[in-house]
């Protein structure tokens, strides 16, 4: 079994529980699909808890805007890149701060596993699509307003894909269609004869208007989504204690949006 997290934006609570539930698993590996820093208040905390149980992580737009620049993100985004930044640049143990430099700069756009199986011979991982990797959305609209995005994303893999950004789980099909974890009951079926593009959802900032944290498994023949729920209350307390961090980055949490 893998665990697949993403979109954790420097929120340790989030991540410790989440690390927590994970080791009371069966999980064979965790992969990251990004954003491990961004819009929190322990960047730090994070990219190290990360390095240390992720075996693969992916590099997102926020981890990529920390690395270069922050390029068409709104105020309270690229204020809290430049501040991740400085916190990186401050650490004063130069083998931690040139780990964290390393570790965001070594992230690649994209991976992927294959299997010896004639159902399921390879999974694709990526941030935000298979067709732009670090910073493309894919939005549960656009199976309606936008189906020739939904075909083309869709030619870009073969069998299953893995994605986050948007912070919304859910199940896409080429049909196009979209399923939430609660039209599926939590558990997505994998057909060997149809693609499935798999939304993970968000570790440390979720806007599906659950603010529990939320990642999947890919078992042998489903993918499972698991909430977990975690201190929000010192989450919000954290960010609402940096000048630099917008306030609204927490207070957002409270609401999962």
């Amino acid at each position: 079994m893998i665990a697949i997290i993403s979109d954790i934006h420097s929120n340790t609570d989030a991540l410790e529980a989440v690390l927590a539930d994970i080791a009371g698993r069966n999980v064979e590996q965790i992969i990251c699909l990004g954003d491990v820093v961004g819009y929190g208040p322990q960047p730090k905390q994070c990219m190290e808890l990360v390095m240390d149980n992720a075996s693969v992580t992916l590099m997102g737009n926020h981890d990529y805007a920390v690395l270069y620049e922050p390029s068409k993100f709104n105020a309270g985004a690229e204020n809290a890149c430049f501040w991740t930044r400085q916190q990186i640049e401050q650490e004063t143990n130069p083998k931690k701060r040139a780990r964290f430099w390393d570790f965001i700069s070594s992230m690649p756009v994209k991976h992927v596993i294959r299997f010896d199986r004639a159902d399921l011979a390879e999974v694709v991982f990526v941030h935000g699509s298979p067709r732009r990797p670090v910073n493309e959305y894919i939005f549960p609209d656009d199976i309606y307003s936008n189906p020739g995005k939904i075909q083309s994303i869709f030619e870009r893999f073969s069998n299953l894909c893995f994605v986050g950004h948007t912070h919304v789980p859910g199940v896409f099909l080429d049909s196009p269609d979209f399923y939430s974890p609660e039209e599926i009951e939590g558990v997505f079926e994998i057909d060997p004869g149809r693609k499935a593009l798999i939304n993970v959802g968000s570790v440390g900032q979720p806007r599906d208007r659950d603010p529990r944290a939320c990642y999947a498994i890919l078992e042998e023949d489903k993918v499972r989504f698991i909430r977990v729920a975690y201190d929000v209350e010192t989450a919000v307390t954290k960010v609402l204690a940096v000048p630099e961090l917008d306030n609204y980055l927490g207070n957002r949490l409270k609401e999962g949006r």
